[in-house]
């Protein structure tokens, strides 16, 4: 015997009578009269012979679920906090596009998929605490590697010193040589910081698979909604902790200090400079050091929480009736490694578990794609700055999606819902958050005036072209993107090609004077004083419409995450009891595949076809996107929305009518002593 008992993945008592083994009827399990915990491996709390009192206050499901939460929450804050703040950040830096940079962020979900599979259909046998003290060795190790492309990539050349104001003379540039050795090495950090997050993603797998499947291992069925919603609700807050924190440190100075005045060598700038770069790998190592830290608490764990073998015998099957559970148990599938296709098998022929894996997916590929570019679509469509546009993504999607996960783990725990009524709730969630997509409809903003990108200078030049006769003898540098607003209000692409030839600086803030490109002021009662003036950063935007699509969002955010939960429940009653963690592992591959990859890149594309004015240096290599427009960037994304949740609506009604609740047994009471095994045909 392999020492294991009870049902689930826990395991089932492997009893000499094969009567005794199979799922409990709701008045007991197997006819043991005396199931020692011991099988279960229900030890103490510590290290070998080592277990302080103290520590054994932890020893159950709550203080399990407390660092189940910490790991959650600094898993969330490093991977969908700090890398979705920092990607604006990073493409500038290293000169990528928003496709590469979507890639960065998918290689996390790529790792994830690679290894979910293995990792939930060994460790359901395996210790599943100490699978995640590895994954938080992993996690902070991704954290350290991803922060190592700001020590080996040298001080942020944000520019040598050129005049930005229009200049005629030869010698004024100099030094804008074509650099195309320096771009290329920059470049090359994109695999580190790919490498970075595949770490991440190995450290992630057993979170989110093993992690969740021990919590429902160890507490009773009307409960895993409620402790399962807490834990995934504190994933979504470290996200929240994470934007708000990497907002903050983009407002320090990527190499914390910035060059004196003195130093010829660079120009002065500030926040609202677009050349500025914020502190983005301070977060990735402080988070390096507290995660490992968590170590600790997770390789003290027993196999089993006190308590688990009872729990686990008075479970009660809803096991989609296939076959499959009398499948699994008949055969003891799951022991060793050639097992594995004919349990995987099981999974992909259960019609209910792959339409609610679909159904996740295509809500997994708005999720992470919103998750990822939503900091830029505020950014651009609003006229707000990044680490503003950052926090606001931040303080309306995290708290939304923690308190959607909350109130559908309260609302199936308390109204005690079965498989079938938890799929049906689902459908209800889904079809609110597709009503409330609409807010894309009527709360977008058309790009302020630019000039030489959405209308000409005054009558002059041509669309698309920064050059015009105003500006023609500026010798003006596509590659010094410095956006100043005229007092005509037009946004220009830099003081040079606002034909600018003089500033005064006052506190390192500029004011600029004598621009020829610059039309008459529209401001009431101005002076000659002002009839060519103009300001460093972009015009301010003249669309009041951004509460109104926060408070939108806000609300289909939580409706979209109160389908989360229950999926997971769903998915963990619907599957036989010991493929419970490796139906998990399935989901994720699924997810991943369908969804948390492709989504990233796909919002990058959609946002990089709404691009209007690229980033060209001086070898003519495409960069970064400096201009979109909004309004084709808001139709795309919301089409993409749209699509992705009538797809789930469609699954999710699938799985309602193709799921069949096992026959039903009648019960005796639990307070009687004697437990009668009834397998399910």
């Amino acid at each position: 015997p392999r020492g294991r008992s009870g049902a689930g993945p826990g395991g089932a008592a492997e009893a000499p009578p094969p009567a005794r083994r199979g799922r409990a009827a709701p008045g007991g399990a197997a006819a043991a009269p005396a199931r020692p915990s011991s099988n279960l491996e229900e030890g103490p709390c510590g290290w070998g012979s080592c277990n302080p009192q103290v520590l054994q206050l932890c020893n159950n499901p709550k203080g399990y679920l407390a660092a189940y939460s910490l790991l959650a929450i600094f898993q969330g804050i490093v991977v969908n906090g700090l890398v979705n703040i920092s990607i604006s950040t990073i493409e500038k830096r290293y000169e990528l596009n928003s496709s590469l940079t979507g890639l960065i962020s998918a290689s996390y979900d790529i790792a994830f998929c690679v290894l979910s599979l293995f990792v939930s259909y060994f460790g359901e046998r395996g210790h599943k605490p100490r699978w995640l003290a590895f994954s938080a060795f992993m996690l902070g190790l991704g954290s350290l590697v991803f922060s190592l492309p700001h020590f080996s990539s040298g001080k942020y050349q944000y520019g040598s010193k050129l005049e930005d104001t229009c200049q005629t003379a030869e010698t004024t540039f100099a030094n804008a040589t074509c650099s195309a050795s320096t771009n290329s090495s920059l470049q090359k950090y994109l695999y580190v910081f790919i490498i970075g997050q595949l770490l991440l993603g190995v450290g992630g797998t057993p979170l989110f698979t093993l992690g969740t499947a021990f919590i429902d291992d160890s507490v009773p069925k009307h409960m895993s909604s409620l402790y399962i919603g807490i834990g995934y609700a504190m994933s979504l807050l470290g996200p929240a902790i994470g934007y708000v924190l990497g907002g903050q440190l983009l407002k320090v100075y990527i190499d914390i200090q910035i060059p004196k005045r003195q130093d010829t060598t660079y120009t002065m700038v500030d926040q609202d400079d677009p050349r500025w770069l914020g502190a983005w790998w301070i977060g990735f190592l402080a988070c390096f050091f507290a995660i490992w830290l968590l170590i600790i608490p997770f390789s003290c764990f027993p196999r089993h929480l006190p308590g688990t073998a009872k729990i686990q015998a008075e479970k009660i099957s809803e096991t989609h009736d296939d076959g499959s559970q009398v499948l699994v148990q008949a055969h003891n599938i799951g022991k060793s490694f050639k097992d594995f296709p004919l349990a995987l098998m099981i999974l992909l022929r259960n019609p209910v578990l792959m339409s609610l894996i679909i159904a996740s997916a295509s809500e997994a590929l708005v999720a992470t794609g919103f998750a990822t570019f939503l900091p830029k679509f505020i950014e651009n469509e609003f006229g707000k700055s990044s680490s503003f546009a950052a926090t606001l993504a931040g303080l309306v999607l995290i708290p939304a999606a923690a308190l959607g996960q909350v109130i559908s783990g309260i609302l199936v725990s308390k109204c005690k819902m079965s498989c079938g009524g938890i799929i049906k709730f689902m459908i209800s969630t889904c079809s609110v958050a597709l009503i409330l997509n609409t807010v894309f409809l009527f709360a977008k903003c058309g790009n302020e005036p630019f000039a030489g990108v959405s209308e000409t200078y005054h009558g002059t030049g041509t669309l698309y072209n920064l050059t015009a006769p105003c500006n023609a003898n500026c010798r003006c540098l596509r590659s010094m993107y410095y956006p100043v607003c005229g007092s005509d209000e037009v946004q220009y692409f830099s003081p040079c090609f606002a034909g600018c030839a003089s500033y005064i600086s006052n506190n390192m803030k500029k004011t600029y004077h004598n621009c020829s490109c610059i039309g008459k002021t529209k401001r009431e009662n101005g002076s000659e004083a002002f009839l060519y003036e103009a300001v460093p950063g972009k015009c301010p935007t003249r669309c009041k419409l951004l509460p109104l699509f926060l408070a939108f969002f806000f609300f289909a955010v939580v409706f979209t995450f109160m389908a989360t939960t229950p999926t997971t429940v769903a998915i963990l009653r619907c599957v036989p009891d010991k493929q419970r963690s490796f139906a998990l592992g399935v989901q994720s591959v699924f997810l991943r595949l369908l969804g948390t990859i492709p989504g990233p890149i796909l919002f990058g594309v959609a946002i990089d076809s709404s691009c209007t004015l690229w980033d060209i240096n001086e070898c003519e290599t495409k960069g970064a996107c400096w201009v979109y427009d909004n309004k084709r960037m808001a139709f795309l994304l919301m089409g993409i929305s749209a699509a992705c949740k009538i797809v789930t609506i469609i699954f999710v009604i699938m799985a309602v009518y193709l799921y069949k609740p096992p026959p039903k047994t009648k019960a005796l009471p639990r307070k009687t002593s004697d437990r009668i095994s009834v397998i399910h045909t």
